[in-house]
């Protein structure tokens, strides 16, 4: 699809008056295919940048703010007033909502999530707002909140410091007051939280961006459903729908199908390599392999796809899923006719001898839940809260990190647990990165412990206190961890080293 047209400058004052918006009006002008993925990946890396800083610092604090500026600014999303120069931008923001609207309204989880980075966004932008331009929105949106005149503030002044809470005589001051109806207050009036007088709430502007929020909230919430119903007439467009689902599950980050790395890992150091770097995921399915010398057809997609990603190349993939499968009841000729074919169509030399790419976190959290038997999928998305409690235990995970990793998993921040669970294995307070790639794990943790990144100390407290046989991870629990074995450590120095200096 080619533009039909652009919209005039005049026109677009008229679309785009403010630099907020409550999105009420979907856009109609024609776009590229191109285009509409591009707004839609920009508008993506922003709402991840919006959960990672919600969860990592205090929302309206200094630090957030600085971020979510710095982000907002380099992918040219309108952050501040009224400037005359910035309809792109606006343009911008409102079509790649609506994108991005079209493509998680499609379940009940991805709708959660949509909007609470929505509203974290909103919020940051509605602070933003000077005054008059607060002013100015509120009345484009026909929320008829007045601000009163200071005159007025003074005469009340003792009124609104005795009837709203947390407000000495001095804030009382120095905050602006809105008029608003008793409907839009009534959960302030319920908690007597709010001066009323002759039928008017008079809110403070620290309450009015609440009753804001939740006025957004009800109206995007309200629109996530009714897209979602008519989903049905745009799966029937067979240009959408694949870019439709494809951002919804999308990665966007480095292309880890290149093996750049091929051939720097040897097959012995993969158990020592599982304790140090792997991530959760990864980790837990080679205890699995190592343990049952066998993983069905999920894992051992997804984990096959991550040693290659890391630089198994293809003679040493078959070497390694041989020897572990041959341990078990699949002897070499059933190995060889029955295994040995998908692991070289992974590598692209069977079928259409297409190279596939290692999964991305949101792949694995998002599709092809495991079932009973199964040890692939996400722990910190798939794994019952007891379950997983017990395996960061066993990783020897501080009893304060697994509550803070807990915490995350039950507000469904999936990805920012295992960014948890890789600051806490590695002893390091912010790994200042946002975490979407298991193949991305590894090698930043190959980086940070070769000396790419300051790290406090060597995380020896962490490892793996199972036993194994023939080549499973070992430590009791009186013994230091395996990753701490002299020996391996110096056969992965060289490793550590190659991957340090990307």
């Amino acid at each position: 699809m080619e533009f039909s047209r652009r919209a005039q400058a005049g026109e677009r004052r008229e679309l785009y008056p403010h630099s907020l918006q409550f999105y009420l009006e979907p856009p109609t002008e024609n776009i590229s295919l191109a285009e509409f993925e591009s707004l839609a990946v920009d508008r993506l890396r922003l709402l991840k940048v919006v959960e990672n800083l919600g969860v990592s610092h205090v929302r309206n604090g200094d630090t957030y703010k600085a971020k979510l500026e710095q982000e907002l600014r380099k992918l040219k999303f309108p952050y501040r007033a009224l400037a005359e120069g910035d309809y792109d931008a606006r343009r911008k923001d409102h079509i790649s909502h609506f994108i991005l609207r079209l493509a998680y309204c499609q379940s009940e989880e991805l709708r959660r999530w949509f909007l609470q980075q929505e509203m974290d966004l909103f919020r940051y932008r509605f602070n933003q707002l000077s005054a008059g331009l607060r002013q100015k929105f509120l009345d484009h949106v026909n929320l008829h909140f007045e601000a009163i005149s200071e005159d007025l503030k003074n005469k009340w002044a003792d009124d609104l410091c005795a009837s709203t809470p947390g407000l000495s005589m001095i804030k009382v001051k120095e905050q602006m007051f809105y008029k608003v109806g008793l409907v839009d207050a009534v959960e302030l009036f319920r908690a007597r939280r709010v001066f009323i007088k002759d039928g008017f709430a008079y809110v403070p502007v620290k309450d009015i961006d609440a009753i804001v929020l939740n006025n957004y909230r009800a109206k995007l919430s309200k629109a996530l459903a009714l897209t979602a119903r008519a989903l049905p007439s745009i799966q029937s467009d067979e240009r959408l729908q694949p870019l439709l689902n494809h951002l919804s599950h999308s990665y966007i980050g480095p292309d880890y199908s290149v093996q750049k790395n091929a051939g720097k890992i040897s097959l012995e150091q993969i158990d020592a390599l599982a304790v140090k770097s792997f991530p959760l995921c990864m980790r837990q399915l080679h205890k699995a392999l190592r343990e049952s010398h066998h993983l069905r057809h999920g894992g051992r997609m997804q984990y096959g796809l991550f040693l290659k990603g890391i630089g198994l190349t293809l003679e040493q993939a078959l070497e390694f899923w041989k020897k572990e499968f041959i341990q078990g009841k699949v002897d070499a000729d059933k190995f060889d006719k029955g295994y040995a074919y998908s692991i070289r169509h992974n590598y692209g030399k069977e079928g259409k001898r297409k190279d596939y790419t290692p999964y991305s976190c949101m792949k694995i959290i998002m599709t092809n839940p495991p079932s009973q038997g199964d040890y692939h999928g996400c722990p910190f998305r798939h794994c019952d809260p007891e379950l997983l409690k017990q395996k960061l235990q066993l990783y020897r995970v501080p009893q304060s990190g697994v509550n803070q990793i807990l915490e995350l998993v039950k507000g469904m921040h999936y990805q920012l647990a295992c960014q948890k669970y890789f600051e806490l294995t590695h002893d390091i307070e912010d790994i200042g990165f946002s975490l979407n790639h298991p193949n991305q794990y590894f090698a930043e943790s190959q980086r940070l412990l070769s000396g790419g990144r300051d790290v406090k100390k060597e995380p020896t407290h962490l490892g793996n206190s199972q036993q194994r046989s023939s080549g499973q991870e070992s430590m009791n629990s009186n013994s230091t961890p395996a990753s701490s074995n002299t020996a391996t450590d110096a056969e992965l120095e060289g490793l550590e080293e190659y991957f340090a200096e990307d």
